[in-house]
């Protein structure tokens, strides 16, 4: 039955098919697999991106950048995103985690000065930019580094 031309799906608990079990059943002698050649063998099957022996394109392309190993890389928040929290209020990783602003409470937080600031805030953060730093300190906030 097809079930894809009823629009319906295929039941979850099909049988497997049993080959090799005689010529009578449909599947039996060389069991579905056509006649010799790479693909009726056991285990068959070449590896992602192998293009039967020619220089495969993953190795004819030059490699390009680079991972520095030392490199910190920071959660991004924008100060204009700061503006959701209360007046006077403190904000931290673990508030700005409670927020749903950053992923990880762990991995370091660098504020970046886009947008405009309208609440005074005392902000902790593991680094700010210069612009960053001076929109918090004119909205009447304070700056402090973790």
């Amino acid at each position: 039955m097809n079930f894809e031309r009823l629009g319906l799906k295929p039941p979850a608990n099909r049988k497997k098919k049993k080959l090799g079990r005689g010529t009578g059943t449909g599947s039996g002698k060389t069991s579905g697999r056509g006649h010799k050649g790479q693909k009726s063998r056991s285990g068959s099957g070449t590896k992602p991106g192998f293009e039967g022996g020619q220089m495969p394109l993953i190795r004819r392309l030059p490699k390009r950048g680079f991972n520095n190993p030392s490199g910190t890389v920071y959660q991004v928040v924008n100060i204009q995103t700061l503006n959701k929290f209360d007046d006077n209020a403190e904000v931290n990783p673990k508030v700005l985690r409670k927020a749903n602003i950053i992923k990880k409470v762990k991995e370091p937080v660098k504020i970046l000065g886009v947008g405009e600031l309208t609440k005074k805030l005392t902000v902790q953060a593991h680094a700010f930019s210069k612009a960053a730093r001076e929109a918090i300190e004119k909205a009447g906030g304070e700056v402090k580094e973790l």
